[in-house]
């Protein structure tokens, strides 16, 4: 098995940090990660950024998460925390559900449910349509990630670019994995996890109504204001306070795990 391409910066206890659907490790660029005191561990999930997608691969969130948890045992990680934007979010979920060394996640512009059916069916779309129109996806799809992508046309430039050097096969598996993903409200407010929520005022693709529905422990939940899906970029300073006001909270022990 061949480690996902990561980068270990600083020194401290483990903090592994994982980015969204269609970016790669270079989105924790726009936050001074260094000035957590922690040994952060980037990493570019399965058919993003550096790392390779397996040929037989199915499309799925646990082997996302298997990947990163062998990359771990790699590095010779012995106990870690994860921060996972979107996507990555998911696959935190997954770590803190197989691999009794997570022992804290930060879900940011993330979360912990299902997709309902009409979601389910996007994505089902998106893959599709990537196939044949993968630059048209990204033009249109990229720039509704943030509240005001005339603000931020730099940024919004440099994730299309990279964006459009991913493979549409990387692309549509992605997306199919996000679509079958499990559903973790029961586990996250029953506190079977040690987890906490930055989440982004007016995030659309996940909805602070819907989050403030469902996540019953709201204490654990810091709303940036002002921001949509990318709040590493539209308020990296917010976020940098949030991620060190959370991972300086004492870590619970859980017993649930799977087996």
């Amino acid at each position: 098995m061949t480690p996902l391409y990561n980068r270990v910066i600083g020194k401290g206890r483990p903090v592994v940090f994982l980015h969204g659907f269609l970016e790669s490790l270079t989105m924790w660029e726009y936050l001074p990660l260094e000035n957590l005191g922690v040994e952060v561990i980037l990493v570019d999930l399965p058919g993003h950024g550096k790392s390779c997608l397996a040929e037989n691969a199915e499309p799925s969130i646990a082997y996302m998460a298997e990947q990163v948890r062998l990359t771990l045992n790699a590095l010779n990680i012995k106990e870690y925390e994860v921060v996972g934007h979107s996507m990555g979010g998911y696959v935190a979920l997954e770590l803190a559900k197989c691999d009794e060394r997570c022992k804290k996640i930060v879900l940011l512009n993330s979360n912990f449910w299902s997709d309902s059916e009409a979601k389910k069916m996007d994505r089902l779309r998106v893959a599709e349509v990537v196939q044949h129109m993968k630059s048209l996806f990204l033009n249109e799809a990229i720039p509704n990630l943030f509240l005001d992508p005339t603000a931020q046309k730099e940024q919004v430039s440099q994730l299309i670019k990279e964006a459009n050097g991913m493979d549409s096969a990387s692309i549509a598996y992605a997306s199919i994995a996000m679509s079958e993903r499990e559903d973790y409200s029961t586990e996250v407010n029953n506190q079977k996890f040690d987890l906490y929520v930055i989440q982004g005022e007016k995030d659309t693709i996940v909805p602070l109504e819907i989050m403030i529905e469902k996540l019953t422990v709201k204490d654990k939940m810091k709303v940036i204001s002002q921001c949509g899906h990318m709040c590493h970029i539209e308020a990296p300073d917010q976020v940098m306070e949030a991620l060190t006001m959370f991972l300086n909270e004492k870590t619970e022990t859980f017993s649930f795990r799977y087996h």
